[in-house]
């Protein structure tokens, strides 16, 4: 019986674990949520476009303000600020990146009451990588020359930047599915400048260490945004109910008001 009672509680768990969460709000910010998923939509994938037709036009060589921003970069080159730059490069890096999003991912999924957000920032994570990797086969465009590299050569394809990609799409979901279970908008807003920051310092050390272009960076965001409001979408959608709606998560049904 004890033993039977003991694969009960286990199995009790693991179904618990993949409730997925719900959570009551006004249908005003509700609506708030909605129209800021689409406006990111919008503004990534405008962005997104214009940056590509750029590229093509310029048969994947520098476009815009390319040339000038890499040379304004290499004006401002010396050994302390390389050293922090190819650390930064290393940290958003396709090796210690992963190894970060998959403790994260893996111990809040432990943690967490439900694993619903983990698995939807493994799942934007996923999606960037695979977006990303399509596009770079389709474009092809070449890297910056060789020999303004300061961390190995590199004669893979360059748009959109992988490492930055990875990076918004980390700060910017990992920001987004913390702080809207917050209900001080304050620290929402720290968050996200704080993933910002993060953002600019991983495209600024790939653009100084002379492996990507502008123009590639801003790829880069512009599929991040998309992405990021994909999952805004998704998660509101799928989580949050206004006063009267009925709540089908088992695990959430305490925090209906009233309760």
């Amino acid at each position: 019986m004890a033993e039977q009672a003991g694969k009960n509680s286990l199995w009790r768990t693991f179904h618990d674990k993949f409730v997925v969460e719900e959570r009551f709000m006004e249908p005003a910010a509700r609506k708030a949520l909605y129209r800021t998923a689409v406006v990111l939509i919008g503004v990534g994938a405008l962005l997104f476009i214009a940056t590509l037709v750029g590229v093509l036009q310029s048969n994947t060589g520098p476009w815009g303000p390319d040339e000038s921003i890499r040379d304004w970069l290499l004006s401002l080159r010396s050994e302390t600020l390389t050293a922090v730059m190819i650390f930064l490069a290393v940290i958003f890096g396709p090796v210690a990146l992963p190894i970060i999003v998959l403790v994260v991912t893996v111990v809040w999924g432990f943690v967490a009451k439900h694993a619903w957000r983990p698995i939807v920032l493994a799942a934007a994570m996923l999606t960037g990588v695979v977006t990303s990797q399509i596009i770079l086969a389709i474009v092809q465009r070449s890297r910056p020359p060789v020999e303004l590299m300061l961390f190995g050569a590199d004669h893979t394809y360059s748009f959109p930047s992988g490492h930055v990609l990875g990076a918004c799409d980390f700060l910017l979901v990992t920001t987004f599915l913390v702080f809207s279970r917050r209900k001080n908008p304050r620290s929402a807003v720290f968050g996200f400048v704080g993933a910002g920051i993060g953002v600019v310092l991983a495209a600024l050390s790939r653009l100084y260490l002379g492996y990507h272009w502008l123009s590639d960076a801003m790829a880069s965001v512009s599929l991040s945004l998309l992405i990021l409001g994909a999952v805004i979408a998704l998660d509101t959608w799928r989580t949050a109910r206004i006063p009267g709606e009925r709540i089908t998560g088992e695990l959430s049904k305490a925090d209906a008001p009233g309760d």
